[in-house]
């Protein structure tokens, strides 16, 4: 009766998760959320103002579907100058959200059959639009030992002659990994020799606790085949304003814009002139978030470690953390369960970003450190009461 392409069709278990939350809260149970990636922080003001006056000045009607000529101008000049390479604006596209810049350059670059490679575990939307496709999607291993960073050779064994995208996130989704500088150059003279598409996921680039973020697009000959992913969600926390960008090149551009205009039609006008404000205006308060995102970090490593058969490293970037959790003898994915039903602790299976993530669960710490203490402790008490098949 529908489509078999919609069998192809992944989600968001995040969402599941959150769902399931509020079901129990609504029946009276208190729920320590750890489980959803969006900040805890209100929008700036400043943004906030901006939009508010957007809506006064008029800005309420279509605008062309690739973004407002000013939007996409602020943007190349911000992207020109955080990035250091040169972006113009035809080389933008605003769009509702990050995910549509996946969505639709997928779209544009992928046919049946094709192969596009993934981290894995990562965010689940990667493989469910490839496969949604009818391409392949080729999962490459991202190991604890690894500090969760891609092994370039096996990288290189992935790749065949069917193979048109790559996908990077860094950094990284569900794990905090940031990719080495290094580990980027290798990539970038590997894959511009084979004239590949890379799908950079850069959208947590500003929450980053240790050096500076790197972008494979900077590297010599690699920003005609880069496509930069990214928004105003995490860095001004703005998850329901749904604002995001691609940067790309012009032809790969007008596609998406042809795409967005058959499906969204354009991205909301006075959201885009409140994003517009958010990128110009002095960056204090996001500097804010990160510090705080970075003392709620050491706390959460450290409950996390304290807790027997958990085993957590530090993350470099994200507002994540990624725990072994093999050494508690229960499966990760009866864990997470048992913690949201039994310890009201909600939070992710490994497995909820790919097969590859078995054994680990995903907390996030956009929450303050007294939730992040008192949902640590729970998981504590609950695995340190109970055996593996669950008993006290």
């Amino acid at each position: 009766m529908y489509a078999k392409r919609m069998k192809r069709l992944g989600t968001e278990t995040a969402f599941e998760v959150l769902a399931r939350a509020r079901q129990l809260e609504a029946k009276g149970v208190k729920v320590v959320h750890l489980e959803i990636g969006e900040p805890d922080f209100d929008t700036p003001a400043n943004i906030k103002n901006a939009a508010i006056e957007a809506l006064k000045e008029g800005y309420t009607h279509y605008n062309p579907s690739a973004g407002l000529p000013e939007v996409r101008a602020t943007i190349a000049a911000y992207m020109t100058k955080d990035r250091g390479i040169p972006v113009k604006p035809e080389n933008v596209v605003v769009v509702p959200g990050a995910k549509p810049t996946l969505f639709f350059c997928a779209l544009a670059i992928l046919e049946e059959g094709d192969e596009a490679i993934y981290p894995n575990p990562g965010f689940p939307i990667y493989e469910s639009v490839i496969r949604f496709l009818g391409a392949k999607a080729v999962p490459i291993k991202l190991r604890e030992e690894n500090e969760f960073n891609l092994d370039v050779d096996e990288l290189e064994k992935k790749i065949t002659s069917r193979t048109r995208l790559i996908v990077l996130n860094s950094p990284h989704n569900p794990t905090g990994g940031v990719l080495p500088y290094d580990q980027l150059k290798r990539i970038a003279e590997m894959t511009y020799k084979k004239n590949l598409f890379i799908l950079s996921d850069e959208i947590y680039s500003k929450i980053i606790y240790e050096g500076k973020h790197a972008s494979i697009a900077a590297f010599p000959g690699m920003q005609e085949k880069t496509i930069i992913l990214d928004g105003y969600s995490k860095t001004y926390a703005m998850t329901g304003w749904r604002l995001g960008y691609g940067v790309m090149n012009e032809t790969l551009a007008k596609h998406v814009a042809r795409l967005q205009t058959n499906c969204t039609s354009c991205t909301n006008s006075f959201i885009q002139r409140a994003g517009m404000k958010a990128l110009t205006d002095p960056q204090d308060e996001p500097k804010k978030m990160v510090a705080e995102f970075k003392r709620r970090r050491d706390v959460i490593v450290d409950e996390a470690n304290a807790i027997r058969g958990f085993e957590c490293l530090k993350p470099h970037g994200a507002f994540y953390v990624f725990p072994n959790v093999t050494g508690t003898g229960i499966d990760s994915d009866e864990l997470a369960r048992r913690l949201l039903d039994e310890a009201g602790v909600a939070v992710l299976s490994g497995t909820a970003f790919g097969k590859y993530g078995k054994g680990y669960l995903r907390f996030s710490y956009a929450n303050s450190i007294e939730n992040i203490k008192e949902g640590l402790a729970k998981v504590k008490d609950y695995v340190e009461s109970h055996d593996k098949k669950g008993r006290r």
